[in-house]
């Protein structure tokens, strides 16, 4: 992984970080994605028909079905893992989440795509998935999951973190795909798509609209966070797969988790701290070991 490359993984992982706080807080459900949408189709919308002026009339069914698939996978994650942050602890959600998608990722590019790894580079991403072990709990995942206390709350965190990375495993395969083989631009890909989710998000937002405007009242400075801050990391992603594998990309996208475990612990008061920052460590030490 080129050095470019991986500097770009790792601010984006800092920025994803700081979204995902926001995420949380805000305890959104769907009209919370749909908001972001909005802050996001607006704020970035200089930029956005600025470099499509030329490059989207010349996009043909393939790109538009990109894009499409792209908007409807995103909806999905965005509408799960909201969910599982309003019934789960962020510290449990967000690392299976962020550990099995791109994982699965990976998998899918060395299998299907081609792309190839060597064995430093499987020796990282073992140490990633330690690294979203240890983030989850460890050893005391397991028996957490089985005391009647917390099963319930572990066990839902588990399931919305799982769902959530089959989801992240198909949009960035799809994602990498358009910004790789199709020679898509990365902000393109995430602004267009955006336009698409909002169309299907709309409804949403038409449903009760004085509940809707009490909800934004309620919840705008999160969905400002979330709209302005969110593409900025995921664009440094796109960019960093034209120049480097997906394979390699994906799970370096982990550091992310090491900032995330820091300031979820900090900000959000949630507990087990040292085991989850131990598990940061062996990511961060993974990422390395694929940069290399």
């Amino acid at each position: 992984m080129p050095l470019s490359a991986l500097a770009l993984v790792i601010l984006a992982g800092f920025i994803h970080a700081s979204w995902n706080i926001a995420a949380k807080k805000a305890g959104g459900d769907v009209r919370f994605v749909a908001f972001t949408s909005v802050v996001l189709m607006v704020f970035w919308a200089p930029v956005g028909l600025w470099v499509g002026w030329q490059q989207v009339p010349a996009w043909g069914l393939l790109e538009w079905g990109l894009v499409l698939a792209s908007a409807l996978l995103h909806i999905a994650y965005f509408i799960v893992l909201l969910r599982g942050y309003r019934k789960a602890d962020l510290t449990v959600v967000y690392p299976l989440a962020r550990g099995s998608g791109p994982l699965l990722s990976s998998m899918v590019a060395i299998a299907l795509l081609g792309e190839q790894i060597s064995a430093l580079g499987l020796v990282g991403i073992l140490g990633v998935v330690g690294g979203v072990f240890l983030i989850a709990g460890g050893p005391e995942l397991w028996k957490a999951a089985h005391d009647p206390n917390k099963q319930a709350r572990v066990r839902t965190g588990i399931f919305y973190g799982g769902i959530t990375g089959l989801f992240i495993a198909s949009y960035t395969v799809v994602d990498g795909y358009a910004v790789k083989v199709a020679l898509m631009s990365p902000i393109l890909v995430d602004y267009f798509g955006n336009l698409m989710r909002l169309v299907f998000l709309t409804p949403t937002l038409l449903r009760d609209r004085p509940a809707v405007w009490a909800l934004w009242l309620q919840q705008r400075r999160y969905a400002l966070v979330v709209g302005i801050f969110s593409p900025v990391s995921y664009v440094l992603v796109l960019y960093a797969l034209q120049v480097a594998p997906l394979s390699h990309v994906a799970p370096a996208r982990e550091v992310s988790m090491l900032f995330a475990a820091l300031l979820g612990g900090h900000l959000l008061g949630e507990k087990d701290r040292g085991l989850r920052i131990a598990g940061a460590v062996l990511i961060a030490a993974g990422v390395m070991a694929l940069g290399w």
